[in-house]
């Protein structure tokens, strides 16, 4: 998911009673929800980098833990500075809440394994058992961006302090940290839309397996979900020769009712196809991939060498004009490596040299 649903889930875990336990567990759950994307630092030493160590340790049944407690030693070097500065404040924090460390530790690390089990519901996929099973594992049934959870966690968190300030106005007496039950129901509200999603993506993909494609039957069957619709999922079907994506609806459910499916023609395995994907990228995107289309192109001059491009089509709906996590390899007439990365998000691509006019036709 992305950062800000990370953050709210934290805030809300820790209004559920966690903030009544010890002094910062709101910081540090906060704080600890979102902290295993620290592997986005990765991404300084270019896409390939970024993307081979995404979603790796920081996002393990291991990592969390070490993760959880560099948020609690971030927190009490930051609460030791800040007394050193401002020593009345110090004295004034006596009589709030008692910080209690362990107990603080312990409230990361739920914080902490939130942020996986977020991930893991998205299409994306987490590996919480890397390094010792390369596996990736996702739920696929919310979009990185879900506007229902999203206003649920915000409405938790705002309305209890909107809430806040009329009984202050009159006069009613501070009980203590607000909003519990409102944290409760939205935490509540998020696993209710899970089960919906969850429901709605399995007759999808029963909609999906009960076709036959140009006379082939279904070798693997995905439902993705898409940021409109919560009934519209994106679908991607292999058989023997081809991948077909298409659009369904599972309220009816409906395969492709627009007749907008596409077709991607499984290209060759070739001697520079096998070398691009033995890359240091093209490793690492096969293991994540779902359904991967390779392309090989040979550039203008023969001296030139060969491109390779690689793509996953749980991100290339048929309604999308480029190619989300597209990745190239560039390779020298003798098959070596001479660069890779990802191409720009904003590309609008023409080249689908093997894919077939919509239906197939």
């Amino acid at each position: 998911m992305e950062p800000v649903t990370h953050f709210l889930t934290g805030a809300c875990l820790s209004r559920t009673g966690f903030n009544r336990k010890t002094g910062l567990a709101t910081a540090a759950m906060t704080l600890a929800a979102e902290a295993p994307d620290i592997d986005m630092l990765y991404y300084l030493g270019g896409s390939d980098v970024g993307f081979v160590h995404h979603r790796g340790f920081t996002h393990t049944l291991w990592g969390v833990p070490l993760v959880a407690a560099a948020v609690v030693a971030f927190l009490y070097v930051l609460r030791k500075v800040w007394f050193r500065l401002r020593p009345e404040a110090e004295q004034r924090w006596r009589t709030k809440l008692p910080v209690r460390w362990g107990l603080l530790y312990t409230f990361a690390c739920i914080s902490g394994f939130s942020h996986i089990l977020l991930d893991f519901t998205n299409n994306y996929g987490v590996r919480p058992l890397w390094p010792f099973l390369n596996r990736w594992f996702s739920w696929d049934i919310v979009f990185i961006v879900e506007p229902l959870i999203l206003l649920a966690l915000t409405a938790a968190l705002l309305l209890p302090a909107l809430f806040g300030l009329v009984n202050t106005e009159i006069g009613a007496r501070d009980r203590g940290p607000r909003g519990r039950g409102a944290a409760i129901a939205a935490l509540a509200f998020v696993v209710l839309l899970w089960g919906v999603r969850d429901y709605q993506h399995r007759r999808a993909v029963a909609a999906l397996d009960a076709l036959e494609y140009q006379g082939e039957v279904p070798i693997r069957i995905g439902a993705y979900p898409t940021h409109t619709n919560p009934f519209v999922w994106h679908g991607v079907v292999e058989t023997a020769t081809a991948f077909h994506t298409m659009k369904v609806d599972s309220r009816a459910p409906m395969v492709d009712p627009e007749g907008r499916e596409l077709v991607y023609y499984k290209s060759p395995d070739t001697e520079i196809t096998r070398a691009a994907k033995a890359s240091y990228l093209g490793r690492a995107y096969i293991d994540w991939s779902r359904f991967p289309v390779i392309e090989a192109f040979d550039k203008q001059a023969p001296e030139a060498g060969h491109s390779v491009r690689f793509r996953d089509l749980r991100f290339l709906s048929p309604e999308r004009g480029r190619s989300p996590l597209a990745a190239f390899v560039e390779l020298d007439p003798s098959l070596r490596v001479v660069d890779q990365g990802f191409e720009d998000r904003n590309v609008v691509h023409d080249r689908l040299d093997n894919r077939s006019m919509p239906g197939g036709e």
